[in-house]
């Protein structure tokens, strides 16, 4: 059994909208073109300030891997799932398309992917974890928005992150329990 709970700790106030992160997502996990085609995003808060001294800021946002993830409990099929170490995958061969998962999912981090014909969403690139290797998302950064690692691990800069920081995380009245975290 494994002892890791991953989780991402991400500071917006680095994040410059150079769309690096999304690019990296749909190439390494080959997602299809098309406008509501995506597993993470970047959208723009509101601007603040006055002309001519405005403001523009943005939020980087995926599928939370959550503790509590309402699309698995949702699943007539058991085709969304969480690995032992807290990620929430999907066998797209066990999905029949029911949406089930969407409609649960209040961050709205899933679409349809029409080319392997299943829903889809962020995986965390859990594919490259065996080897070592950070999210694509993570690794392309170059303002580094993101840091992933393991909560369960003390020495791990999310650990650090989030004893140094103060943090928040989306929607939490939802009670899902997000493993990512927003430095306030």
């Amino acid at each position: 059994m494994s002892n890791k709970k991953y989780a991402i700790v991400l500071d917006d106030t680095k994040c410059i909208d150079c769309k690096a992160c999304t690019l990296a997502c749909k190439m390494e996990n080959h997602v299809p073109t098309g406008l509501y085609n995506y597993r993470i995003w970047v959208a723009e808060k509101p601007v603040r300030g006055h002309f001519p001294n405005i403001k523009r800021s943005f939020q980087p946002s995926q599928c939370q891997q959550c503790d509590n993830p309402p699309c698995v409990h949702v699943c007539p099929t058991k085709a969304s799932y969480q690995t032992e170490d807290g990620v929430v995958l999907v066998d797209h061969n066990k999905c029949i398309l029911c949406k089930y998962c969407m409609t649960a999912c209040p961050y709205d981090a899933r679409y349809v992917n029409e080319e392997i014909k299943a829903i889809d969403k962020c995986t965390f690139c859990y594919h490259r974890l065996p080897e070592g290797r950070e999210p694509a998302c993570v690794e392309t950064c170059p303002p580094k928005v993101r840091v992933f690692g393991d909560l369960n691990d003390p020495n791990s800069e999310v650990s650090k992150l989030l004893v140094e920081h103060e943090t928040f995380n989306l929607k939490p009245e939802k009670g899902t329990k997000p493993k990512l975290y927003y430095i306030r």
